[in-house]
């Protein structure tokens, strides 16, 4: 049976797996590494298991750190699996939605009538209310309480942080979106194609940058994921592949992620990543841009750079005034994304900081042995739950995946064994390896089939061939297209007319002068030998 992802697991196992979690972390601090049968005994108490059990939890979560590692198993029907079928699983989801989800606030017996009435249109048994019920308690509570109007559950549900601070590195850390004040030009034609999105992440104790993303899609689960990939992971790499030599020592899991309330942050891969891995989530109460003084104001910094660069859309019409962004933009997203790292760790990170009077690598450097590192157990495993992921059926050519062809010789052993598609995860920043799920629920790294091929983005990849599509259609001669077809027209229907003569031809008796109908020769009796004339000649 294939291993589930964080994002596939039961909310209530999850939740539970989460509470174990925190409460082995907790152990663990107190005990050091030293535990005794009555620290055990406690620990079983509070987690409300046995001793036995509670020595195989720790044992598991020693060996991974995961808070996968703790989730129940259980014999028997697939957590999150349901017994109902799809029909009727419809009926019950669209009436939640019609008719429970409203400001009059119908009750659950009235929902139940309704599902009933929907099911005996349809001719279908009903569902028991205990059912209906526990589709009611996998609603998202505060996303209820909005839809049906109930203030003070929403209020209850709703958080509201005190003043954000921090007393160490990566204890909290606010990552944000935002639209840059620049047009870029593609890379191949320089012609503009936008305006690109954003997305930073910033150390609140020592207010350095931890990672960033910029990309010409709109905030997404996707960029807020691999803005944290980038926070997480040395950097030594990723500034030598863009030739930038000035250090960028941030690396190491933060503690706590402050975001807002986009539906980026809220998506359940994102969540269940971060709850995985041990980052607890803040979200920012709507409403409240003072509780993210501390990215916002980077952002600011951040943009007011870019508008000293050509193809600047500034920040207000007042400034732009009659200078044309589109005419006078130069760089390309690659650029842009070196330009803006060099200002960060050139300038922005080398600079006073107005909050802390000195800079912010300074105050870094002072305190990053304050803490030990926090790097992630599965380097593989982290680094996949967070990037998107599509399915495709493993052929024999390989993974075909936006037009480009991956293969790995560990698939070898899966060609033709399932018609089930994989999962598979990319990361759009290098389209040149992909991570194929295979059927024993392990991921491997795929690569180019071709290997002569260059690593390359995905917004290159689609943009060559979206090019490709349009100079196809621009070479085609539509004259010409209609010409051949009328000539097919016309080919089909003569070869028609021509093998239907034959065949009639065929159907009739043979006719001819020197043959009987019999098949005999006229004028000569065939029971006496014909004569034998020698020629002369």
């Amino acid at each position: 049976m294939t291993e589930p992802l964080p994002d596939e697991i039961d909310e209530a196992l999850w939740e539970e797996a989460c509470r174990r979690a925190a409460a082995i972390r907790q152990f663990r601090k107190r005990t050091s590494g030293r535990s005794t049968v009555a620290a055990i005994a406690d620990l079983a108490s509070e987690l409300g298991l046995s001793q036995a059990s509670t020595y195989r939890l720790l044992k598991r979560f020693r060996d991974d750190g995961t808070v996968m590692s703790l989730v129940e198993t259980k014999r028997g029907r697939r957590v999150g699996q349901r017994a109902l079928d799809a029909q009727r699983e419809e009926i019950i989801q669209n009436a939640i939605r019609k008719y429970y989800l409203n400001p009059t606030r119908p009750p659950v017996s009235q929902l139940v009538r309704d599902i009933r009435t929907d099911c005996a249109v349809a001719e279908l048994k009903p569902p028991h209310r205990r059912t209906i019920e526990k589709r009611l308690g996998d609603l998202d509570l505060r996303q209820r309480a909005q839809r049906r109007g109930e203030t003070k559950i929403e209020k209850a549900t709703t958080p509201v942080p005190g003043s954000l601070s921090a007393s160490r590195p990566l204890e909290i850390v606010q990552i944000d979106h935002t639209k840059a004040d620049i047009f870029v030009v593609d890379e191949e034609t320089r012609e503009p194609i936008g305006r690109p999105w954003l997305t930073l992440a910033m150390d609140v104790f020592s207010r350095m940058v931890t990672g960033f993303y910029l990309t010409m899609e709109a905030p997404s689960r996707l960029s807020t994921s691999l803005c944290l990939l980038h926070s997480v992971y040395d950097k030594t790499a990723w500034l030598k592949a863009r030739k930038i030599e000035e250090p960028w020592p941030v690396a190491g899991l933060p503690d706590r992620v402050h975001v807002d309330n986009g539906a980026d942050f809220r998506s359940r891969a994102f969540k269940r990543g971060c709850e995985n891995a041990g980052i607890a989530i803040d979200w920012r109460p709507p409403g409240t841009p003072r509780f993210g003084g501390h990215i916002e104001r980077l952002i600011g910094t951040q943009m007011g750079r870019l508008h000293l660069l050509p193809g600047t859309t500034f920040s207000n019409a007042q400034d732009l005034a009659e200078y044309d962004s589109r005419k006078h933009a130069t760089l390309t997203l690659r650029e842009l994304e070196r330009y803006i790292a060099l200002d960060i760790v050139g300038s922005y990170h080398q600079s006073i900081h107005s909050s802390l009077s000195r800079p912010p690598l300074a105050v870094w450097r002072d305190h990053e042995g304050d803490i030990p590192l926090r790097l992630p157990e599965d380097r593989l495993q982290f680094w996949v739950t967070f990037l998107p992921e599509q399915e495709r059926t493993l052929r024999p050519t390989g993974i075909h995946l936006f037009d480009l062809r991956y293969w790995s010789p560990a698939l070898s052993a899966d060609v033709g064994r399932t018609e089930r598609r994989l999962l598979v995860k990319y990361d759009p920043r290098d389209m040149s390896r992909v991570f194929v799920r295979r059927l024993s629920g392990n991921f491997v790294e795929a690569r180019y089939a071709d290997l002569t091929l260059a690593p390359i983005s995905l917004h290159e990849a689609l943009t060559a061939r979206r090019t490709l599509r349009e100079k196809g259609r621009r070479e085609v001669d539509s004259r010409a297209v209609v010409r051949t077809a009328l000539e097919q027209r016309k080919l089909v229907d003569e070869a028609v007319t021509r093998t239907k003569a034959a065949r009639r031809s065929m159907a009739q008796p043979r006719r001819g002068d020197d043959l009987h109908d019999t098949g005999t020769l006229r004028g000569v009796d065939s029971s006496k030998p014909v004569p034998f004339v020698e020629d002369t000649e």
